[in-house]
């Protein structure tokens, strides 16, 4: 595979999970000295929050374990994210199935479920937006799982 990877995470209005995603994934390859062998980018397949910086709730939970998103903002899927990402990585399967629609027919890259990274029985990052604090919480925790997943993918794929 070419170096750099670029990972894309997605959900719904990328506020909530892809930017969490695409920080915790980012500060992990930049503590492991991989920053330049593995780029990361989030966007939301929803267009209502672009410009906007994540969830202040997101941006809360991210903090108390670590994770910065406050430079992060908001964008959309755009066409040519399909020939400028490796990985394309849906939060749930809404995001999964409406990407699918989006992917041109010369997309060679991976498309699929983020958590089918991760060790945990669920497939899908649960949207925390309309939830209390707890959301958040178990977003993190799943996001987690998953990145510590990935990076062992993409970590084979390096070496």
């Amino acid at each position: 595979m070419k170096e750099p990877i670029r990972v894309l995470f997605v959900c719904l209005g990328n506020i909530c999970r892809s930017p969490t995603a695409h920080a915790i994934f980012e500060k992990k390859i930049i503590d492991e000295g991989l920053q330049h062998k593995i780029i990361v980018d989030s966007a939301g397949t929803g267009d209502w929050h672009i410009g906007r910086a994540p969830d202040p709730r997101a941006c809360e939970a991210a903090f108390q374990h670590g994770y910065d998103l406050t430079q992060l903002r908001a964008r959309q899927v755009k066409p040519e994210d399909f020939s400028e990402f490796d990985y394309v990585l849906a939060m749930d399967k809404q995001n999964l199935l409406d990407l699918k629609v989006m992917t041109p027919p010369q997309f060679v890259g991976h498309l699929g479920l983020f958590l089918d990274y991760s060790r945990s029985e669920k497939k899908e990052v649960p949207d925390p937006y309309t939830g209390g604090k707890e959301g958040f919480e178990e977003v993190l925790d799943l996001i987690e799982d998953a990145s510590n997943g990935l990076f062992e993918h993409l970590s084979g794929q390096l070496a």
